[in-house]
């Protein structure tokens, strides 16, 4: 039997990895690799061709994973993604067109953020769960423990430029619910499949992130 899905993909995990995957016969072995270190929570993004064909393949063969779609821009990857088997979405932005389809998709979804402004918007939507993009960039911990005080109804999960020393920040964050990353998957492991080594990075970081968060 499939893992079952929570209603919010915040609590799906502390660590969601993200995936590029440029080979779909990697999809399996990498999914089990991450699943048995700790990480179910896999978001495969849309950003090659094989991503689709490694959704299909993780819903498919990988019970113990929850599989996910990034990097969804437009309203078709969306439907594309779920039909695939993806079990939540994620974007690094949202228009009104895209945040609709992703609503009707029958599935958890993020869309992305970077301002006050967007967190608005999107409250005024009815969203309150939302990813931040990118989070480095964007303002990081700083950025976010300032967006508590006025805007304490929205929860994040930070993506991008996160590695295992900055991930206990944004973790004992009271709006943050997970953070995103991928220096569980480092090119060289994932060229040499080295799924060993991968779910050994993927145990650490969830060691370390179960430690540091403050709920």
């Amino acid at each position: 039997m499939r893992s079952p899905l929570p209603s919010s993909v915040l609590d799906l995990a502390p660590v969601v990895p993200v995936v590029v995957v440029e080979d779909a016969a990697d999809a399996v072995p990498l999914a089990r690799a991450l699943a048995r270190g700790g990480l179910p929570a896999i978001e495969v993004t849309l950003r090659t061709p094989a991503a689709l064909d490694a959704i299909r393949a993780i819903a498919g063969e990988v019970p113990d994973a929850v599989v996910g779609a990034g990097t969804v821009i437009t309203p078709a990857q969306a439907g594309e993604a779920v039909a695939a088997g993806a079990r939540f979405l994620v974007s690094p932005g949202w228009t009104d067109v895209l945040l609709e389809a992703m609503r009707a998709s029958g599935v958890p979804f993020l869309p992305g953020v970077s301002t006050a402004s967007e967190v608005v918007a999107l409250l005024e939507r009815g969203v309150r769960e939302m990813k931040f993009f990118p989070a480095q960039a964007a303002g990081g911990t700083a950025y976010l423990k300032s967006l508590a005080g006025p805007l304490p109804q929205a929860r994040f999960c930070p993506t991008g430029g996160i590695g295992p020393d900055s991930a206990p920040d944004y973790l004992a964050l009271p709006n943050v619910g997970c953070v995103g990353g991928s220096w569980m998957l480092p090119a060289d492991a994932v060229a040499a499949r080295d799924w060993g080594r991968v779910e050994a990075l993927a145990r650490a970081a969830a060691g370390l992130s179960a430690g540091a968060r403050c709920r």
